[in-house]
């Protein structure tokens, strides 16, 4: 079941220590800020809204990996 607490969680977990965690905190931080929106204007119980939070979990991963495999 989906929470505003848990959603929350996903965008807030630490960088790696080897990364530059400056970069990696201002992803994190827009995601977590977008991810907000989504849940105070789309329906917590919808397979959309959950698609919605999946994919972006997708793009942390993906411009943290730039990030990373690119520094």
């Amino acid at each position: 079941m989906l929470s505003v607490e848990s959603v929350i969680k996903r965008f807030t977990r630490p960088p790696r220590k080897t990364c530059p965690i400056d970069k990696f905190r201002r992803i994190l931080d827009q995601a977590k800020d977008y991810a907000t929106v989504i849940l105070e204007v789309c329906p917590l119980e919808s397979r959309e809204t959950s698609l919605a939070l999946t994919k972006l979990e997708e793009v942390v991963f993906w411009a943290q990996t730039a990030i990373a495999r690119n520094e």
